[in-house]
């Protein structure tokens, strides 16, 4: 095979939008695998058929595929059905695995964000070893599994365990860390349950102090591993955003690289957005405002151009920031509502907690308004009909809406974590660049004063801000880009020295 020509890509994902999506992941997985099929690649997607998704399908792919896990045989549906291309030339086949038991569920995760299901190990352990069985029964071989997070991180613990001869032996190995902070633990007795030999515990890589932690195995195993901004790669070898896994992460820090998310520019562009009443660009911006005064009126808010409408679309986690803002010792979201000339909307849903102290001071304060939930129009809309977006995560691995605002000539403020730090240029006054406001930590006040910058540079200097806006609105982001980088390492993970590849010559 010549190395610069087409690969064959096998993505494993828990999410893939617009057929399942929880969170971010789903949009990434999808508009990626667009991307390097767009690029001449032989992409093809493998993901849960959960309930609910009822996309038209061309038919069983195989006969019943089984699953052999520990004592028990799953023998699955497989259907194929494609993912829409808004361009509609080049749509990836994605193909559903079908098992009712463990995926025809309320949830693709759990009941709600805070209750997941307890066999979601199991759940995903069946996907992760389906990758390969599927690939073999059909006689079709990649040049690369790609996985994503903990639920399918097993792709590539499997693949070193039981796939190290055959057909499939000189298949690369990817794994995607969106966020660190969700790994997958499992009891230690849930060894056999997944498939795993307890002789073959260490070369796994699952063992986690009393437990099993499948990101750490899927670390441990995949020949590369990518996250999703250079910042946040850099991030999680340390203590502080390591999770417990920075040992591991420096350990493996030749083979770890941050490649930063594009964004849809078919899906996410305010001059021709099918979910916004009217459209707009940087050399004409009335649609904007048009947009701002129906984001306040279905939001309950005041119609006026005189405050700033704040806009949050997140999910609603400590992790986002919201502790900080919910926080009753500080009280910064009050002193905000209370002090600032402004208008806040947020979007999410979340922990219980959160999600009850927004709704109480919503109550409290007639410029909050809450909706709890998730829509993609309103999301749009949110972009669309606000000034500024905030962000104040404590750690964010890429962010995508920080990228959607820019593009919306909506300036993000946003905590200088992750891709954050890599896509949002702070404001300098002095020189007057910048794409938007930074919070340099995490406490409550800082917070309180990049918000409180923002605010008082569109009160006081309009054409400043409006610059700003404008810088912004002009920056780009293509997944082109991002799908050369990621072609760039499925090559080297196929070419791993460790062993004999189809795309080079067998090791010295």
């Amino acid at each position: 095979m010549e190395m610069r020509s087409p690969m064959k890509i096998m993505m494993v994902s828990s999410e893939a939008f617009p057929l399942a999506k929880a969170g971010g992941l789903g949009d990434v997985v999808s508009a990626l695998a667009q991307a390097l099929c767009r690029s001449g690649h032989d992409v093809r997607l493998l993901l849960p058929r959960y309930r609910g998704l009822t996309t038209a399908t061309q038919g069983v792919v195989t006969a019943p595929l089984c699953v052999d896990l520990g004592e028990r045989r799953y023998c699955c549906a497989v259907t194929e059905t494609r993912l829409p291309d808004p361009q509609g030339t080049h749509e990836v086949p994605v193909y559903l695995l079908e098992y009712n038991e463990l995926f025809d569920r309320s949830g693709i995760y759990g009941e709600t964000a805070a209750h997941w299901f307890p066999d979601n190990p199991l759940r995903f352990a069946v996907l992760s070893r389906a990758a390969a069985i599927l690939c073999r029964t059909i006689n079709w071989i990649p040049d690369v599994f790609h996985s994503h997070d903990w639920p399918t991180a097993l792709v590539s613990v499997y693949h070193r365990l039981f796939e190290a001869e055959g057909p499939l032996a000189g298949t690369g190995l990817v794994l995607s860390i969106h966020n660190l902070g969700y790994q997958g633990h499992a009891p230690l007795h849930d060894l056999s349950l997944l498939g795993i030999p307890s002789e073959q515990i260490a070369i796994s890589g699952l063992h986690s102090g009393d437990g099993l932690n499948l990101l750490q195995g899927g670390i441990s195993c995949a020949h590369q591993v990518v996250t999703v901004s250079p910042r946040y790669a850099r991030e999680i070898a340390e203590p502080q955003f390591g999770f417990g896994l920075d040992p591991l992460i420096r350990a493996r820090n030749s083979h770890v690289t941050g490649i930063i998310n594009g964004i849809d520019y078919d899906v996410w562009d305010p001059g021709s957005d099918p979910l916004i009443p009217y459209h707009y660009d940087v050399e004409n911006i009335a649609g904007k405002q048009r947009n701002r005064q129906l984001l306040q009126m279905e939001m309950g808010l005041l119609p006026s151009l005189s405050p700033t409408v704040i806009g949050m679309v997140s999910r609603l986690t400590g992790q986002k920031g919201l502790y900080e803002l919910c926080d009753p010792q500080h009280g910064i979201l009050e002193r905000m509502l209370e002090t600032l000339p402004i208008q806040v909307v947020v979007l999410g849903t979340g922990e219980a907690d959160i999600e009850a102290c927004l709704l109480q001071k919503a109550e409290r304060y007639p410029n909050l308004a809450v909706r709890i939930g998730y829509e993609e129009r309103l999301a749009h809309l949110i972009e669309a009909g606000s000034d500024l977006f905030l962000m104040p995560s404590r750690y964010e691995p890429c962010g995508l809406n920080q990228m959607y605002s820019l593009r919306y000539g909506t300036v993000p403020v946003v905590t200088r974590v992750g891709g954050l730090a890599d896509t949002v240029e702070p404001y300098d006054a002095l020189h007057d660049t910048g794409t938007g406001f930074c919070i340099e930590g995490t406490s409550p006040w800082l917070i309180f004063d990049a918000v409180e910058a923002a605010v008082t540079l569109r009160h006081d200097n309009p054409a400043t801000f409006a610059r700003m806006r404008a810088r912004g609105m002009q920056q780009r982001f293509p997944w082109e880009a991002s799908a050369h980088a990621y072609t760039e390492i499925y090559r080297r993970a196929a070419l791993d020295d460790t062993r004999v590849s189809r795309l080079s010559s067998p090791p010295r």
